[in-house]
């Protein structure tokens, strides 16, 4: 059995309940909120919440964000049986997720994220999937920038014929011609930097304005009874 496609907890190793806690307020967003889209996965989406990028591009969207730091693919998809999708209806869901499960092999990764996009789908039929791609890491190059890479080839070949899925690539522009990637982009070779964040992401908030507008227009032309 593809352990990526076991919901899994994290493990409370550090005895501070601290996962726990950030998956319980996340619940109580879904609760208490109306989020037209909702981001979930990994750091690279907690971080980018705490960027000028999410300021600017994303948190007038009405947007959540429930990126937790380390989340492996197992663990979002926990999250999302355990409540994290349900009592909202978002228009849009942005999932990115893969990077820290270093001990699965890409085939492995792939069929996890797809295994999230069809438990998203059957709590969301109608909602946009979008799916931005794994991006580099590390300040050389090295074999997970490779998985990653072969990991953004299988999902975008996987998920073509989906309806209501959408792949974006962020992942051009951060390796440089000798191979390395600048700690202006990201500032320890993982983590995007404000600069970073808006190269990478905004491309996603183009698509988004796109699909929701798309969405308000269905709904405009749909004939009153």
């Amino acid at each position: 059995m593809n352990p990526c496609k076991i919901p899994t907890a994290v493990e409370d190793k550090d005895g501070d309940q601290r996962w726990i806690s950030i998956h319980n307020r996340f619940l109580s967003e879904t609760r208490e909120k109306d989020p037209d889209v909702i981001f979930i996965g990994d750091s690279i989406l907690q971080a980018l919440q705490h960027t000028d990028t999410w300021n600017e591009f994303f948190a007038p969207l009405h947007s959540l964000n429930f990126g937790i730091h380390k989340d492996q693919i197992q663990n979002v998809l926990w999250r999302i049986q355990n409540g994290e999708l349900d009592h909202v209806k978002p228009k849009a869901i942005v999932l990115h997720v893969g990077t820290n499960n270093h001990s699965n092999t890409p085939e492995e990764i792939c069929d996890g994220i797809l295994e999230i996009i069809h438990v998203m789908r059957e709590k969301h039929p109608e909602a946009y999937i979008v799916l931005p791609t794994l991006l580099p890491r590390g300040q050389h190059p090295n074999s997970l920038r490779e998985r990653l890479t072969k990991v953004n080839e299988l999902v975008k070949t996987s998920v073509v014929c989906l309806p209501r899925v959408d792949i974006v690539p962020i992942d051009k522009g951060f390796v440089q011609p000798d191979g390395t990637i600048s700690h202006h982009d990201m500032h320890d070779y993982l983590l995007l930097t404000n600069a970073g964040s808006r190269k990478a992401f905004e491309p996603v908030h183009d698509l988004l304005l796109q699909l929701l507008n798309e969405g308000e227009t269905e709904k405009d032309l749909t004939p009153s009874e």
